[in-house]
């Protein structure tokens, strides 16, 4: 917990849920695509580490649970490397890593693509010196 003007504010994340349909399927793409160490998987859920922060992949317990994920941002180095690697693994980009904001010490690069349930995910990268060369 972390403290605001005014007191208490939410800092850090714990976990992140991700609704999935075919649980089985999800875990392959989490686990063997993204390369995500698993840490436990139950009925209806399954549990990742993605660098402190647990990732919940589970199916809707309920109908207004039923809906696509935020989209979760993966912090990496090498934005072009990462993206090189996930489409050798068969990744669809649906928005290939592109330049977004010049900030005061670095430059800020996003691409998106989804999981096979159709969730949206992106890399990001903050990049400081001069820009990837864009990989097509």
């Amino acid at each position: 917990m972390s403290t605001a003007a005014g007191g208490f504010a939410l800092g850090r994340i714990g976990q992140i849920a991700v609704n999935v349909h075919e649980l089985d399927r999800a875990v392959r793409f989490y686990r063997d695509i993204l390369g995500m160490q698993l840490l436990f998987q139950v009925p209806q859920m399954a549990f990742f580490d993605c660098a402190g922060v647990r990732l919940m992949l589970g199916l809707p317990s309920e109908p207004q649970f039923d809906h696509p994920a935020s989209v979760i941002y993966y912090r990496v180095e090498d934005i072009q490397a990462a993206r090189d690697v996930l489409v050798e693994r068969g990744v669809t980009f649906t928005s290939e890593p592109h330049f977004v904001a010049k900030l005061p010490d670095h430059d800020l690069w996003i691409g998106f693509f989804r999981d096979p349930e159709g969730n949206l995910l992106a890399l990001m990268s903050e990049v400081r010196g001069t820009h990837p060369t864009v990989s097509q």
